[in-house]
């Protein structure tokens, strides 16, 4: 089985519960899946779990090249140089990222308010960038835009393979096939 989740702002990716946090157990009743990678809690969107160990190493490493596509909400306007540092790979320190694709977009029309909302300030303007990452290091994407000096406000995984997060509302999951991990985009099922 495999199923698509909405992982919600806020909720930890396992299932064991924790006193006053919210987990995938809120939210899956099925049992015996696990997740295929890893949201943040401060991250929100795709995330897809599956009780087939080898579905679940070919979604999560890097070996597969599986594409995995973010919108990350950023403080300021990248500049084309950003940007270029960005799809190039850019020096955490500890290891420097792949070659990533990364531009600016409009703001995702199919995107739901987040909850709690994000720090609004009047005098710094936010803009949208989308990144495809095939590797999928702890906080990537936040450190990323923060070396090249547009840090994340908010980062939602918006698709997996061919598989979208668009259709599913905060909190909802979806059945699908695995082979649609590899073929035709699949958004609604």
């Amino acid at each position: 089985m495999l199923l698509a989740f909405n992982k919600p702002f806020g909720v930890i990716c396992k299932f064991r519960s924790n006193p006053g946090e919210r987990t995938l157990a809120d939210y899956i009743r099925v049992p015996d899946l696990y997740p295929a990678g890893r949201l943040d809690s401060d991250s929100e969107g795709l995330l897809l779990l599956t009780d087939d160990g080898a579905l679940q190493a070919s979604i999560s490493s890097p070996r597969f090249k599986l594409p995995k596509v973010y919108w990350a909400q950023v403080e300021g306007i990248p500049t084309e140089d950003a940007l270029a540092t960005l799809r190039r790979g850019v020096d955490l320190g500890d290891f420097v990222t792949r070659a990533a694709g990364a531009r600016l977009i409009d703001p995702p029309g199919e995107i739901w308010p987040r909850d709690p909302p994000i720090r609004y300030r009047a005098k710094i303007p936010t803009s949208w960038l989308e990144l495809t990452l095939r590797e999928g290091k702890n906080r990537q994407v936040r450190r990323m835009t923060a070396r090249v000096g547009f840090p994340t406000l908010r980062l939602v995984r918006a698709s997996i393979g061919n598989v979208r997060v668009q259709g599913l509302a905060p909190g909802e999951s979806r059945e699908i096939d695995a082979a649609a991990l590899r073929g035709p985009a699949v958004s609604e099922r």
